[in-house]
């Protein structure tokens, strides 16, 4: 049965009408002009959109009909969080009031988006903090849709050239290894993500990069990124964009079954038929 169905597919734009959402840190990334104008969000939604998929990106929200301009984020954000204080009394009770209903209409459209989305690409290296990200995938996750997790490796060589350089200067190491403990900074050369995100993402469902290399070509992409320098440095052994054009190849993806211990189709994976008959609404007489 199941060669049965596979061979049915074959071929068939399985993403053409699909709905992704793009989760992934933009508070505390280094720059968020440059992740607004060139970030992965910009490529990987070029991808799938060849591929048929319409993509939710929050740094391009779409507009909410009736509300003018609902929820819409920029570089400016920043400045709302800036307001925050912990002081007390009525006046600082209200600054933190408006900070938080300045960013609630944010939280409110991309969670919608995620809701309406058929799966989610989340970029989750893990030398950025962020928290808009791991709820935005554990909404989806209770609603048992796929999360494509890329954990890329973290790898920090001018910290490694900057000790180089300072050797023999006892008391500036000092200080590098203090602020490396305080921040901290630490490298992950494999790309493992978090124990937790394990069993709530799927053990199948994780990528260490995007491979963008591959299709640099045909879209035109630049090879001067971070992401480009990265990925140069360590190329992904399971990358993003090839398993989506697998499945867009008509290859469902699969998981492992760990009683059965073989692959099984993954059923987390419920992309609908949208050209659905509408039924009659004629009164029966």
């Amino acid at each position: 049965m199941g060669k049965v169905m596979r061979r049915s597919i074959q071929g068939r734009r399985l993403l053409n009408g699909a709905r992704a959402y793009l989760s992934g840190p933009m508070d505390f990334v280094a720059s968020r002009a440059f992740e607004k104008e060139h970030g992965w969000r910009n490529r990987v939604g070029q991808f799938l959109q060849s591929l048929g998929a319409s993509v939710f990106d929050p740094w391009n929200k779409p507009a909410v009909k009736g509300f003018d301009m609902y929820g819409e984020e920029d570089v400016k954000s920043v400045e709302t969080r800036e307001k925050w204080t912990f002081e007390e009394g009525r006046r600082a009770a209200l600054t933190r009031s408006r900070c938080a209903e300045a960013f609630w209409e944010t939280l409110h459209v991309d969670l919608r988006m995620v809701d309406m989305s058929d799966f989610v690409v989340a970029y989750c290296p893990t030398n950025i903090y962020s928290v808009g990200t791991p709820h935005e995938v554990i909404v989806a996750r209770q609603q048992r849709k796929p999360v494509l997790f890329v954990s890329p490796p973290v790898m920090f060589p001018q910290l490694g050239e900057l000790r180089r350089r300072l050797q023999g200067d006892s008391e500036t190491l000092g200080l590098l290894d203090g602020l490396v403990g305080a921040v901290p900074i630490k490298e992950n050369v494999s790309g493992v993500p978090s124990l937790w995100y394990m069993p709530l993402i799927g053990s199948e469902s994780f990528f260490d990069g995007f491979g963008f290399h591959q299709y640099r070509g045909q879209f035109g992409w630049a090879s001067d990124t971070i992401y480009d320098e990265r990925e140069a440095q360590r190329p992904p052994q399971r990358p993003l964009l090839r398993f989506l054009a697998e499945i867009a190849d008509g290859n469902l993806p699969r998981k492992w079954d760990r009683r059965m211990k073989r692959f099984v189709p993954n059923d987390d994976w419920l992309l609908f038929e949208h050209s659905l008959k509408r039924r009659s609404t004629q009164p029966v007489v």
